[in-house]
């Protein structure tokens, strides 16, 4: 039986939804910085305080979109860090990694680059410790300085791949390539020896 708290609950939730939705449409028309409540709530044709109802500014609507994906993103460091093999922990990181851009692909395009998302972003307290932990995950203990440059250019490449740098590759095509360059770019390779090199 459904009680009056629980239908007052799934509207509320259903508000939230729409409200976010709305503010996914118009961050891809304007940008976040561009985007204000007021537009929000004109486009779903009610009152700004309805908008202040569920989220009470901006930088919370950008949390919720943004959320998601990141708990997604957690659980994806998770399941890793489970793994004692270093090649299977890699791989569930790649796979997981690629499979989450892809999933996001609008998402990416829509929040990379903003300034306004990275000042909202970095005052995430579950955001840094996250990332930290992804790269020790993906380079394993005792990385050498080449692995670690490798795994930030591989993460700084799914960012700009994500944020439109592939807007013509179908996802299928674009998993393949993004999972291969990721393989010969992570593949475990001796430290630099320092010698120079034959001219």
């Amino acid at each position: 039986m459904t009680t009056q708290l629980d239908a007052t609950t799934h509207r509320a939730g259903a508000g939230r939804e729409k409200v976010v939705a709305a503010a996914l449409d118009l961050f891809a028309e304007r940008g976040v910085s561009g985007t204000s409540l007021q537009m929000i709530a004109d486009r779903l044709g009610v009152t700004k305080a309805a908008v202040y109802y569920h989220f009470k500014a901006k930088r919370d609507i950008v949390l919720a979109v943004v959320r998601p994906a990141l708990a997604e993103l957690a659980t994806v460091v998770e399941d890793a860090e489970r793994e004692r093999s270093q090649a299977v922990r890699t791989e569930l990181l790649l796979v997981g990694l690629v499979d989450l851009l892809i999933r996001n692909r609008r998402l990416y395009a829509i929040l990379e680059g903003d300034l306004a998302v990275a000042q909202i972003l970095a005052t995430d307290p579950l955001l840094a410790p996250l990332g930290e932990r992804l790269v020790e995950a993906l380079v394993g203990p005792g990385p050498d300085p080449g692995q670690v440059v490798a795994a930030n250019l591989f993460l700084a490449g799914l960012k700009s791949v994500g944020s439109g740098g592939a807007a013509g590759i179908a996802d299928a095509e674009l998993r393949t390539y993004i999972l291969d360059c990721a393989h010969r770019l992570l593949r475990r390779r001796r430290q630099p020896t320092g010698r120079p090199a034959r001219s």
